[in-house]
């Protein structure tokens, strides 16, 4: 079967996003800013232009590393968070909450460290990601949050898939839908 794509500009910055099957009736598509440091950095800097007043930034493992990451540099270096898939042993100590993304077939679990965790208590947190479909990611990450006392001011996305575009509590840069099959837009 030939590979289908789907051309969008993002930032400024055009890109052709391959459809990927779901299932044998939904495809999305692919949107991957590793080693794409041109998107990356266009995307950051107009996320923050668009960003509300906030103390800390806070993205999942894997593909919002390099945005939050970005995103911190561009605003003076600050220091940002990350929710990781495996606990590490270099934390002082780990919360958990469980995930299911629609990208990956199996449950997952996101851990912050505690000491991340007290430093969010009481700061005004903004949540990033790549893209935000159905959500689960993103209430993964307020579960963190709310957990650690932060106060989520805000959730940001590069791209806002599906029903997520409808969400008034999200700030994101573009529309991106869904295909059937034959890779024609739902």
């Amino acid at each position: 079967m030939e590979q289908k794509y789907y051309h969008m500009n993002i930032a400024g910055c055009d890109r052709n996003l391959p459809l990927c099957p779901l299932n044998d009736k939904l495809m999305i598509a692919g949107f991957v800013i590793f080693g794409d440091p041109e998107l990356t950095s266009a995307c950051a800097k107009a996320l923050l232009a668009k960003a509300p007043a906030y103390d800390y930034l806070i993205s999942a493992e894997a593909k919002g590393i390099p945005l939050v990451h970005e995103m911190a540099r561009l605003a003076g270096n600050q220091k940002y968070f990350l929710a990781r898939k495996a606990p590490k042993l270099y934390m002082t100590g780990v919360m958990e909450v469980t995930v299911r993304s629609i990208t990956t077939a199996k449950e997952q679990k996101l851990y912050l460290d505690t000491a991340d965790a007290q430093l969010m208590r009481g700061k005004r947190i903004l949540i990033v990601d790549d893209v935000i479909s159905t959500g689960e990611s993103l209430n993964a990450l307020e579960q963190l949050v709310s957990e650690a006392g932060g106060e989520i001011c805000g959730r940001m996305a590069i791209l806002a898939e599906g029903d997520a575009q409808d969400r008034a509590d999200l700030i994101y840069l573009e529309k991106l839908p869904l295909f059937d099959c034959n890779g024609n837009e739902i």
